[in-house]
């Protein structure tokens, strides 16, 4: 069986958008300035090459407008790479859904029963890139392996979070970063 991590930014207090949905605050110039950070950041989209990424709609619309770019290409081009090669499977109930984006595939109906499905086929992991709607939803209903969150230092006050019931975790492995991120994995306790 395929393992799911969900892959997130969040804010010091948890959210991953703020309150009027704008997640401008998880790219800051700061970490685009830190070498170090940037090399993970890279090493971490590597890895999502050899496997699937599973988002929802919205985050596939705002992806697949930015990573086949050239301009994409010239600022990351390592992550660029990585995401761009990968399968992407959106969930979408829009039958209309027009793949831009090489290796798409869309997952029709109801999310969590199509990602229970694409779990247990035979192939490499799978990772929930933002989309954290549907990472809730997938939490929920037990399907995610493990977490990994980029704790970017900002407070929000308000917004929408990963977690839509109260679920044990434990820590696995963190990372601090000069630019003031911190990563965090958790599985579920």
């Amino acid at each position: 069986m395929r393992r799911l991590r969900v892959f997130e930014s969040i804010s010091v207090d948890g959210y991953f958008t703020d309150a009027g949905g704008g997640i401008e605050w998880a790219h800051r110039a700061e970490a685009d300035a830190d070498d170090e950070f940037t090399a993970w950041v890279g090493q971490n989209a590597s890895r999502g090459a050899d496997g699937g990424l599973v988002m929802g709609r919205v985050t596939y619309d705002l992806m697949a407008a930015w990573w086949p770019t050239d301009a994409a290409k010239r600022a990351m081009p390592i992550v660029a790479a990585g995401m761009n090669a990968a399968t992407k499977y959106v969930a979408s109930r829009d039958a209309g859904l027009a793949p831009r984006w090489e290796n798409c595939v869309r997952l029709a109906g109801d999310a969590v029963a199509a990602v229970r499905a694409l779990k247990a086929t035979v192939g490499p992991d799978l990772a929930v890139l933002g989309s954290g709607g549907l990472a809730a939803q997938l939490g929920a209903a037990g399907l995610v392996d493990d977490y990994q969150f980029v704790i970017v230092p900002v407070t929000l006050g308000g917004g929408r979070t990963v977690f839509t019931r109260g679920a044990p975790l434990r820590l696995v492995d963190h990372r601090a970063f000069r630019c003031g991120n911190v990563v965090v994995s958790y599985v579920p306790a």
